[in-house]
């Protein structure tokens, strides 16, 4: 396992943005973890890697050889939101399924997506990411004791994040974006999809991964596939609007205006 288990230097870096300085212990221990929790499971420990809030290992089950992805973050909050976002998802073909958690920890277990491909590295076309966006939208009733914030917490840190690494001019965006978070429909919200977040699955469906989830207006989730792209901002709300029922083209151009200085 070896050097596969530590934090290097540019992603203790990143933590220590995210979460302060305090993190530098959680980095320490990370390989005891890791050892732990890949004992408890029965995993062999294949590759390392990760984003801005977790470390992902690459894993093969001991018992089948299937691989399974092992995901810890210094913020046992950060993994309850998304394991409780993924069990509401779990009918959903569209979201990677969650094996087991060790929510003390940090710590989920993830199933394999095949071929599993991101599709920035890919494209996408818009009858593929409206079924993703049908399958988000799958009524999913509050669980008792749900840790899931509302939307205007998540809109709040994404633009803390922003202005912690220098952005500025932000005041008139985020006004705009918590006011659009504190009024619409009511739903679950994967919170940070992206064609990075977006894996190719079987049979060509596109499959998501790492919810930074919250309940509110699901349009948000439509943001980044629309400022980008062929043609004009109003083609690309109205044509995906026609293929997502409940999908708002007013709602999401406002996101959109209010969002878009945080692309990039």
């Amino acid at each position: 396992m070896g050097e596969l288990v530590r934090v290097p230097p540019e992603v203790r870096e990143r933590f220590a943005v995210r979460f302060g300085a305090s993190v530098v212990g959680w980095c320490d221990e990370l390989p005891y973890l890791v050892r732990e929790l890949a004992g408890h499971w029965g995993l062999e420990v294949a590759s390392a890697g990760g984003g801005g809030t977790s470390r992902v290992f690459r894993c093969v089950r001991e018992d089948d050889g299937a691989v399974v992805w092992l995901k810890l973050t210094p913020e046992p909050a950060i993994a309850r939101e998304e394991a409780e976002a993924l069990r509401g998802w779990a009918s959903v073909p569209s979201v990677v399924p969650l094996l087991a958690a060790d929510l003390p920890a940090g710590a989920l277990l993830l199933a394999d997506v095949l071929p599993g491909t991101p599709v920035r590295q890919l494209g996408w076309r818009l009858p593929e990411l409206a079924s993703l966006l049908r399958d988000l939208r799958t009524p999913v009733a509050p669980t008792a004791g749900s840790v899931l914030r509302p939307l205007a917490h998540r809109v709040g840190l994404v633009f803390d994040l922003a202005e912690r690494r220098g952005r500025t001019g932000l005041a008139a965006h985020r006004a705009a974006a918590l006011e659009l978070a504190a009024d619409g429909p009511v739903a679950l919200v994967h919170g940070d999809l992206h064609p990075s977040n977006v894996l190719s699955g079987p049979g060509g469906r596109l499959v998501a991964i790492d919810p930074r989830p919250s309940r509110g207006d699901p349009d948000f989730d439509a943001v980044d596939w629309v400022l980008t792209g062929p043609g004009t901002l109003e083609r690309r709300i109205t044509d995906l609007a026609a293929l997502v029922p409940g999908l708002s083209p007013d709602r999401l151009h406002a996101w959109c205006r209010a969002l878009a200085p945080l692309g990039g």
